[in-house]
């Protein structure tokens, strides 16, 4: 028998083996890998493509695979794989460069390079605990990985595997369950499966025997504790991975079928005034339109689609740019022009993207994020929300708090890298603030109560599940898409939308500058969408539900156990690692 106390050992290949391996070479399989991996993100979402994901990961198993039956350095491992993330995230988030060419490839080629991490963890483990439990550890570090990529300062989850399903919202009903990440665990449940069941009987969760030279892969099992030859047509067959992709379909299908809109009805109207960010939005651009013209614009489009059951109003992005100091807000010209307008139309609250700065009267009193001016003293710039559940209520604020990294949100060693690139917006910091505002409702409408979600933050699923925890009935996103011009950036942002519905089972009212305006209702379907790149605005009846689903009151279970059980994998790996290597010493 096996002696099964000894440490794992790398498995080998013959010499007729290493020059005689039928299939694409490793090269070819990074390739094929990284063009795969982009089935979930298509330049126009379609669901189509997105069964892919189930087969995206194979050609990445294969490789490591084979480099390591061949002995490779891993130098040439790290290569091949760091070869198949740098297409991923080049043929997916090319876009970013459309703000600034640095930042887009700083994006493309850090992120590829971050996402190694868990594959090392893959390989040392295997190494260390072998294949069974290396194998069964993948899924957790990917997933461990993609919980962590969601709170650093350097965080950037636009391509977390369950992300990819997101142009298919009506299998992943059960999001309001498991969240984004139970997409991930699905993609690499299916694709494991389906990598062991293509090398059976050569599965290196299968068959071994241990030689003077290591171990060299056999068609029969090494001890009596194996699995027959007689079994090898069953387990060869596809029908469990088939399986792991229908049913979990099936049962989405099923939810869809008989979920219902909840809660009661009121109309609202998005607004998308149409501004170029690079050419006419803001001061100092070619084609520079006044702040007052700008704000004329919305108040026309928003007149325009108002009717006497209009109950709330949403402007994107920005849409109050100069910027406006906080503790003289109620003073400036244009604030008072909005509320003399909602004087005209009473019961109608208005919810606007705008830029604001907060002063602080000393430095002890400023937060981390603060700024200094000789004529201003400490102060935050913010990229906020404001609202107005009518034309004399207080104005109540909300300052974005998941920030763009290299653009809002600067880790401050990299300060002094990045202060002299254009990254498409404000270099360095903004402020933000920890906890998820609600807006309070209006008194003619009792059940409405909106959460502000802008632009960026509509990525994450841990941070939008908090607005409901909070009282939230709507979600209200406000963008400014345009950043990234006529791109992929904006549809897919549009459908991550979709996947954040479900999440938390509430309708979203989405307004932008200039992008994708409309609506999109609790089973994440797109109900209404104005075109993009034109003046207009959009209004429909949404349902306001007060019910919190499991995963917006648990938050992400996945994502924390997957943390867990991955750092208990990598101390278990390191302690039998050093043990070994003391006793063989």
């Amino acid at each position: 028998m096996t002696d099964t106390t000894a440490a794992p050992m790398t498995p080998t290949m013959s010499s007729t083996e290493k020059t005689s391996q039928p299939g694409l070479r490793p090269a070819a399989l990074a390739v094929l890998g990284g063009l795969l991996l982009c089935a979930g993100w298509m330049p126009w979402p379609t669901v189509l493509t997105v069964p892919l994901l189930f087969v995206a990961w194979v050609p990445y198993l294969l490789l490591e695979r084979r480099l390591t039956l061949l002995g490779a350095r891993k130098g040439r491992v790290f290569a091949h794989t760091y070869l198949m993330l740098l297409l991923w995230n080049a043929l997916t988030t090319w876009w970013v460069s459309y703000a600034s060419l640095p930042a887009g490839i700083a994006a493309v080629v850090l992120n590829a390079l971050l996402m190694c991490l868990p594959l090392m963890a893959f390989r040392q483990t295997k190494k260390r605990l072998g294949y069974r439990w290396g194998y069964a550890l993948l899924p957790v570090y990917w997933i461990a990985f993609e919980q962590l990529h969601l709170h650093w300062d350097i965080t950037w989850p636009w391509l977390t595997l369950g992300n990819g399903f997101a142009a298919a919202p009506a299998w992943v009903q059960w999001y309001e369950y498991t969240g984004f990440l139970g997409g991930s665990a699905w993609v690499w449940a299916v694709n494991l499966l389906v990598f062991t069941t293509m090398l059976k009987p050569r599965s290196p969760l299968a068959f071994y025997e241990r030689t003077a030279t290591g171990l060299v892969e056999t068609t029969t099992p090494a001890s009596p504790s194996g699995l027959a030859r007689s079994d090898v047509k069953v387990r060869s067959s596809f029908a469990l991975p088939v399986l792991a992709i229908v049913l979990p379909i099936g049962i989405s299908y099923l939810i869809g079928a008989t979920y219902q809109e909840k809660g009661p009805t009121e109309e609202v109207v998005v607004v998308q005034p149409n501004f170029d960010p690079y050419v006419e939005k803001f001061e100092g651009g070619p084609k520079f339109i006044p702040y007052e013209e700008q704000l004329t614009r919305l108040l026309a489009l928003s007149e325009q689609h108002l009717t006497p059951a209009t109950k709330l109003i949403i402007w994107p992005e920005t849409a109050l740019e100069e910027p406006y100091w906080e503790n003289t807000l109620e003073s400036n010209p244009k604030i008072r022009r909005i509320r003399e307008w909602l004087t005209r139309h009473p019961g109608v609250a208005l919810l606007t993207g705008i830029t604001t700065l907060g002063s602080y009267p000393n430095k002890e009193a400023a937060s981390e994020t603060a700024r200094y001016r000789d004529d201003l003293g400490y102060y935050d710039f913010f990229n906020s929300g404001a609202y107005f559940a009518d034309a004399s209520a207080r104005v109540v604020l909300y300052h974005k708090s998941r920030l763009v990294p290299g653009v809002e949100k600067v880790p401050p060693l990299l300060v002094s890298l990045v202060s002299h690139i254009d990254l498409g917006g404000t270099v360095g910091s903004v402020g933000s603030q920890p906890e998820r505002t609600v807006y309070p409702a209006p008194a003619n409408a009792p059940a409405l109560r909106v959460a502000p979600v802008i632009c960026y933050e509509s990525i994450y699923g841990d941070f939008v599940n908090e607005y409901p925890r909070n009282g939230a009935t709507l979600l209200g996103l406000f963008t400014n898409d345009a950043w990234w011009h006529d791109s992929p950036g904006y549809r897919q942002l549009l459908s991550y939308g979709q996947l954040r519905c479900i999440e938390t089972r509430r309708d979203l009212a989405r307004s932008a500058n200039t992008g994708f305006t409309g609506f999109i209702n609790q089973k994440g379907e797109i109900t209404q969408r104005e075109p993009a790149w034109v003046p207009t605005a959009s209004r429909a009846t949404v349902h306001l539900n007060d019910e919190v689903t499991f995963y917006a009151r648990y938050g992400e279970l996945i994502g924390r156990g997957a943390q867990l059980l991955a750092v208990l994998g990598l101390l278990v790996a390191v302690v039998l690692g050093w043990t070994r290597k003391v006793s063989q010493g």
